[in-house]
């Protein structure tokens, strides 16, 4: 059954069932060295807007590319600093598209291996939601049982995009 111009299947479903459908939102988080470009820099852009480019690990761009969709919650993640920790929340609003910085020789994130018909990494677009409060740092994170079985916090994790599980994203918000 197709309906009214405009509704999406679920809408469509919805209106033939008498039953709301759910798409469940996931939650990520994503990392930036905040001299690149950290929480401050996105609440300046236009629209509070901009891409996620730069991701060159194969399992971090899998997320992005295969698990991300809009609407999608993020903590916004400064490392490498003085304090690393969860600076601010984004959400994503731009599914993946190819990352225009691999085809650029003169960027930082070039990759001859990538071609615009044949790209090897994907970014996707992220609108600024809020700051924190206060930055979470990782040291109060690790510090925290209920996070223990959360990658970000086991030794050795050093991918800049990870899934956070509802549980996790609910009790990082209620330490604000």
């Amino acid at each position: 059954m197709n309906g009214p111009i405009g509704d999406t299947f679920e809408d469509s479903l919805a209106k033939f069932t008498g039953e709301e459908q759910k798409v469940e939102m996931r939650y990520w988080l994503m990392k930036s060295e905040p001299g690149e470009f950290g929480i401050d820099d996105l609440e300046r852009m236009p629209d509070q807007t901009h891409h996620w480019d730069g991701v060159r690990n194969y399992q971090a761009r899998n997320m992005m590319r295969d698990d991300m969709k809009i609407g999608d919650r993020v903590f916004f993640y400064h490392s490498n600093c003085a304090e690393p920790g969860i600076a601010g929340v984004m959400e994503v609003c731009r599914e993946a598209y190819p990352d225009f910085t691999a085809f650029d020789p003169d960027d930082p994130h070039f990759d001859p291996k990538s071609t615009p018909d044949n790209p090897r990494w994907f970014m996707v677009d992220v609108r600024f939601v809020r700051k924190l409060k206060r930055v979470l740092s990782l040291k109060e994170l690790k510090e925290s049982p209920q996070l223990q079985d959360w990658a970000l916090v086991r030794r050795g994790n050093r991918l800049s995009v990870l899934p956070v599980g509802a549980d996790h994203w609910h009790f990082v918000l209620s330490l604000e």
